[in-house]
Parts: structure tokens; sequence; C-alpha cells
């Protein structure tokens, strides 16, 4: 009889448990990793979104009345002239239209203004809580960024709650 050359059965099933066993291992570190990028990345648009719209008051005399006006359209911003109101170009495209049905980075975020225009509260939520982040963040028009470790929807529970909340590096 002739020796087979090859794996047996046993040693590719040894095989196949031992990248199980990795991968068990492994996949959740970059769950947490995801989150932890996402979260960076949801702070830092919440801070560009409030410098965003600090720019958009001096420039319109007022705060902007929601997130796609502080952004550029989907065509790009028009050269040679001054930018309407409604479409500032103070922010890209994908960031003044990341809504629950279009996130960025797995955060939805929102901008209003209350009083006439003359303060804003602004903020980013995670799309799916404990997969795309856990914490939310909300700014006013003192420009600093508050977090909520909960993962409440801190952009859009008005500035007496974004206040209370704790400012990030806090």
């Amino acid at each position: 009889m002739k020796k087979q050359k090859g794996f047996s059965l046993i040693e590719l099933l040894i095989v196949v448990a031992i990248i199980l066993i990795i991968a068990a291992i492994a996949i959740p570190n970059l769950i947490r990793a995801r989150i932890s990028a996402n979260e960076s990345a949801a702070a830092a648009a919440t801070r560009t979104i409030a410098t965003a719209d600090i720019q958009y008051q001096t420039s319109f005399g007022s705060y902007a009345p929601n997130l796609s006006s502080l952004a550029s359209p989907a065509a790009g911003c028009p050269t040679g002239t001054i930018p309407p109101s409604t479409n500032a170009c103070l922010i890209d495209y994908a960031l003044g239209n990341a809504v629950p049905a279009t996130p960025k980075s797995g955060y939805a975020f929102v901008a209003a203004n209350s009083n006439g225009g003359q303060s804003f509260v602004e903020g980013g939520t995670p799309v799916t809580l404990g997969r795309t982040g856990n914490k939310s963040f909300c700014a006013i028009e003192d420009g600093v960024v508050h977090f909520d470790p909960t993962g409440a929807a801190a952009g859009t529970a008005g500035a007496t709650a974004c206040i209370a909340l704790s400012p990030i590096g806090q």
C-alpha cells in the first residue's frame, strides 16, 4: 500500500480550531478600536461644526438654522462668488449631511439655532449605540465640546443639558 501525502482530517480540524480561538480573541478588540476611532472622529466633527457655526454667525449675523446651511452643496462651492446662507461652504458635504440615513463614521449630527438665531446647540449621536460608538457629543456658542458617556442624544437635548455634561479633557 502506498503512503498518502497531505494532512489528516484531525490535523485540519486542529488548525481550524486554533484559527477560531484567535478570531474570538481578536474580534472584540477590533470592535473596541473601531468604536474608539469613531468617537474621536465624532468629537473632532463636533468641534468643526461649532467653529463653522461661529464663522456663519460672523458672516450672516445669526447662527445657522440647520446643519446643511453650513455645508457645501453636492456640486461643490462656487468660485468667485460669496456662498449663500443656505450652503455657506464652511464644512464638507459629507459632514453637512451626516444624518441618521447617511451617517459619518457611525455618527449622525445635528445643528440648530434658537433665540432668534442668537444661540445654537449641535452635536453627534452614535447611530447604533454600542456598535458605532458609546458616547454622544454636543457644543454651544462657547465652542467647548461636551460628551455624554451614555450615548444619549446630546446634540438635541438643549443648551442647558449640553452645559451640564462633562467637557472633553476633564
